[in-house]
């Protein structure tokens, strides 16, 4: 089984790689619609503008997914599923609040969110399971340049793409 879990902070690349992919002829799960689908979608938590999921039936609705193709799902939860293997998408800290700003995001969403890149908050999750996990700095436009990287880190290519590849610590002053 090939599943791989194409995840990070909201804003680095997820959906536009994803779409990238689908372009190529690669099958991807965007994990948001899928819970929707599948009516796995819990109560809605007003404090942090999101609606709760069910980790583990999320993770066994997923089951349809796991065959000898390789598959991709998207989203910001798909580290915390059972795959193969785990690529967290990055972006510097002043393009991502541009990004998320750009999109209408509250400026306190924009700093919890940028904090989180700064803090390799999804990476620290990724890296706690004993699934493989990489990192694609996805902060310029290059959405096909990022793709490749993906279908390399599967194919095999990605010893340079390890935890701790990507660094924004030095951004810490100026976001906290």
């Amino acid at each position: 089984m090939t599943l791989v879990a194409i995840t990070g902070t909201p804003g680095t690349g997820k959906t536009s790689i994803a779409g990238e992919l689908r372009s190529r002829g690669c099958t991807v799960v965007d994990l948001s619609q899928h819970i929707r689908d599948n009516g796995l979608r819990g109560d809605f938590d007003a404090e942090r503008d999101t609606y709760e999921v069910d980790l583990d039936d999320l993770n066994d609705s997923l089951d349809m997914y796991r065959t000898d193709d390789v598959v991709y799902m998207e989203g910001h939860l798909s580290h915390f599923m059972d795959c193969s293997m785990i690529v967290v998408l990055r972006c510097h800290p002043d393009v991502l609040a541009q990004r998320l700003k750009s999109r209408g995001y509250s400026d306190a969403k924009v700093g919890e969110n940028v904090q989180s890149e700064v803090l390799d908050v999804i990476l620290c999750e990724s890296t706690e399971s004993d699934i493989p996990v990489y990192e694609v700095d996805c902060t310029g436009d290059d959405i096909a340049y990022c793709a490749d990287a993906i279908q390399g880190i599967v194919s095999g290519d990605g010893e340079d793409r390890i935890p701790g590849s990507v660094d924004w610590s030095l951004e810490m002053d100026k976001w906290f």
